[in-house]
């Protein structure tokens, strides 16, 4: 008897026999794989007669295609096998009720950083993101924060080593300075984020959402950041005057720097903001320090610019009509799904995801 036919022989006995996927996939490997026996007498080719290699070339064929049919034969069987005992022994009680299930929100935190990002975006601003836990040069010496600044105080700052060097982000203004030492100007971002402090009470809490913005280019002068934050307030109250004013005011990376007020009135027991003869403290700015620069590698005989830097949350608060802060963060569900926000039902003023 030819080896072909012995191969063919000894391999349809063995496939004919009670076996599992790991068995019939050893067999496939002894007649095909790289040194498998129907793969060795293909390698034989060459050295059979001229006038008999036609012959066993079609024999080897035929007995390659016959096994590898009843390989699959065998696989699909299994495949059946595996198939009925499961609709033996796993059974569906089609008369239960269904799943009770909830539908979530979107927590006002998001939809806010979501609304603030899409409305920068489309005045050319990119969004940046940088680390919570930050070192102390990046966070303070760079920002031209000095040594003795109260900001640095433990009851400010959570430090996370003795040596005071790491801690956690006490504002976004760290993204800045990675922004600018991993690039070259002009840069034109924002970065919202988290950030850590050692408070609590109904308006502070020990973590908040802020974001700074960042516009340094040739000839930028206070005029763009009054247009740019104007712009900014009306468009996030859907508001379409607004008054607003800069008060002066003292940040160690920005000079000169500023608060900005904006006009507000009370309406049955609400905040309008827009007109009105009272006024609303939201955020801080100004035109970034040249010591920032410096520590940076920008060149300030050529470049300047500005930051601001917002509350997130408390953007929220005014805008949803929320009247304390730490609820944003007591994981509430009654809270949630009273001010969350339905992520299949889209505003018509919604601009749509930006980050």
């Amino acid at each position: 008897m030819s080896d072909i036919k012995k191969i063919k022989r000894e391999y349809l006995e063995k496939l004919n026999r009670e076996l599992n996927q790991d068995s019939i996939n050893q067999i496939k490997t002894e007649l095909f794989g790289k040194n498998g026996s129907i793969s060795n007498e293909f390698k034989k080719l060459g050295s059979v007669a001229v006038e008999e290699r036609k012959k066993f070339a079609a024999d080897l064929n035929l007995v390659k295609e016959e096994l590898q049919e009843k390989i699959s034969k065998k696989f699909h069987e299994l495949e059946i096998k595996e198939i009925n005992e499961k609709l033996k022994n796993e059974k569906v009680d089609v008369t239960l009720p269904e799943r009770s299930f909830e539908q979530g929100k979107i927590h006002p935190v998001s939809q806010v950083i979501d609304e603030i990002s899409s409305i920068f975006s489309e005045i050319g601003f990119s969004v940046e993101e940088g680390p919570d836990v930050e070192n102390e040069y990046n966070n303070f010496t760079a920002l031209n924060t000095p040594d003795n600044h109260p900001a640095r105080d433990m009851h400010d700052t959570f430090y996370l080593d003795n040596e005071k060097k790491l801690l956690l982000r006490t504002h976004t203004s760290p993204v800045q300075v990675r922004t600018m030492l991993k690039g070259k100007p002009p840069f034109k971002i924002i970065a919202p984020g988290r950030t850590y402090r050692s408070d609590s009470d109904q308006t502070h809490a020990p973590m908040f959402h802020q974001v700074e913005g960042l516009h340094i280019d040739k000839n930028i002068n206070m005029g763009h950041l009054k247009g740019c934050l104007n712009y900014f307030i009306k468009e996030f109250f859907e508001v379409d005057k607004i008054k607003m004013r800069f008060r002066p005011s003292h940040f160690p990376f920005t000079e000169p720097s500023a608060e900005v007020d904006i006009g507000y009135e009370i309406k049955d027991g609400k905040i309008v903001i827009g007109e009105g003869d009272k006024w609303l403290e939201i955020l801080g700015c100004g035109m970034v320090h040249p010591n920032v620069l410096k520590n940076v590698k920008v060149d300030t005989s050529k470049f300047q610019g500005y930051a601001f830097g917002i509350g997130i949350d408390r953007l929220g608060m005014l805008k949803y009509g929320i009247n304390d802060l730490r609820a944003f963060f007591e994981t509430d569900y009654r809270w949630i799904n009273h001010f969350g926000f339905d992520p299949l039902d889209v505003p018509s003023n919604y601009r749509g995801l930006s980050r």
